[in-house]
């Protein structure tokens, strides 16, 4: 059957743990700040990307109705005084600026919608740095969890894996994990007893 075909957002990168840093790529994250190392599927925001595309057609073609009338009434109220129209080249401009927003939109919204499902390692240190890598195997990705995890507690553990890195927009992909919560304001995750 084959390997899916590479995405233009994934690129071959060196993961590296050498000297109680983690290396992946030229990015160095040092092993007693990491606080999670997991997996997870990277998916695309499909929904956002519909309801996104929805609303800026209504607001698009709201704006585009709302111009034709104004210009259709300025132009009404002079072609009394002159006896003559000139709002045609107003209106074709309004047009080809509605048309040109909305081809840009479907495309816009086509790319979330052939993006297609990474599998990722994801590492989280105590700051706000995540760095994510991608392959076909999952298992290799579940292994690097078990080194990674393995050279936290272990000093003089050292590897190096060439994995393939990730650049995936948080408008395009969901990331981490999705939390509901239900009423309340100000909420700062403690829990009273």
């Amino acid at each position: 059957m084959g390997a899916p075909a590479p995405s233009p957002l994934v690129h071959a990168v060196y993961l590296r743990i050498s000297k109680r840093l983690l290396w992946v790529g030229p990015a160095a994250y040092p092993l007693e700040n990491i606080v999670r190392v997991f997996t997870f599927v990277l998916r695309p925001r499909r929904k956002e990307a519909i309801v996104r595309f929805c609303k800026r057609v209504a607001l698009t073609l709201a704006m585009a109705v709302g111009l034709t009338v104004l210009i259709l009434l300025v132009d009404g109220v002079a072609a009394l005084g002159r006896g003559e129209s000139s709002g045609g080249p107003f209106i074709f401009f309004v047009s080809l600026g509605t048309a040109g927003s909305l081809v840009y939109f479907l495309v816009e919204m086509t790319k979330v919608l052939s993006a297609r499902s990474h599998f990722v390692l994801a590492v989280e240190t105590s700051g706000l740095s995540t760095a994510m890598v991608t392959s076909h195997d999952p298992n290799h990705l579940m292994e690097l969890v078990g080194r990674i995890t393995y050279a936290i507690d272990h000093p003089e553990a050292e590897f190096t894996v060439r994995v393939e890195g990730i650049s995936a927009s948080p408008q395009t992909y969901h990331f981490g994990d999705n939390v509901n919560m239900y009423g309340g304001s100000g909420n700062v995750g403690i829990a009273n007893s």
